[in-house]
């Protein structure tokens, strides 16, 4: 879309430090070796934050897409999901950093509730991050179909940033936060949804189909 910025606005603030910092080591420091370290921060910042344009899939029926990009750590049926789901099936992706880290609405629909939770800094690829880690949960309703999906920090990431307000409607592949340097997704499913991605495999927020869901 025109006039959007290729970078997450949540990123301006650290590449404008790291730019001025460059600026300054660039005029104060006598030789290129000891500023060009700074300039190279600089454009890793900026490419840590990018914000790519994605095709968003337009199939008909219950679709969800993944809501990070990253590579898919655990695909597992649990007792218990969060706010209250019930048994789910659970799909995890890890991002790393390298990872484009702004997240993505899985499924259209409203906001049904949302619940921050303090916690500690585990390593994000670990099965326990899901419960022990700083993490949002946001659960989705769309008639009588309820997803919940959660955004965990991770041994780096400490600033989980989510835009959704409850009883706000979203579209599928909207934008809606990001977690930085390092973190995962958790999306929580009704037991009857297909999974298409399998163990390993990797994904692309808001193009990569992560499920289909059966209506009613």
């Amino acid at each position: 879309m025109g006039g959007r910025s290729p970078v997450a606005k949540e990123g301006w603030p650290f590449i404008l430090g790291f730019a001025l910092v460059s600026v300054l080591a660039s005029a104060l420091l006598p030789t290129w070796g000891c500023w060009v370290p700074f300039w190279v921060l600089t454009l890793w910042c900026i490419w840590f934050f990018r914000d790519p344009e994605r095709t968003v899939p337009q199939e008909a029926g219950i679709l969800l897409v993944a809501p990070a990009d990253g590579r898919v750590v655990a695909v597992e049926e649990v007792p218990q999901a969060p706010l209250g789901m019930g048994p789910a099936r659970k799909i995890s992706i890890f991002m790393n950093v390298f990872s484009v880290h702004v997240n993505r609405v899985p499924m259209t629909g409203v906001v049904k509730e949302l619940q921050y939770h303090r916690g500690r800094f585990l390593n994000a690829a670990l099965d326990k991050a899901s419960v022990d880690n700083e993490r949002m949960e946001i659960m989705l309703e769309e008639g009588d179909t309820r997803i919940v999906f959660v955004q965990v920090a991770g041994l780096v990431a400490r600033r989980i940033v989510c835009r959704l307000q409850k009883g706000e409607r979203v579209e599928r592949g909207s934008r809606f936060g990001l977690i930085r340097f390092g973190s995962r997704v958790d999306v929580y499913l009704p037991l009857s949804a297909r999974i298409v991605p399998t163990l390993g495999e990797t994904t692309r927020a808001g193009e990569t189909i992560l499920a289909r869901l059966q209506e009613g």
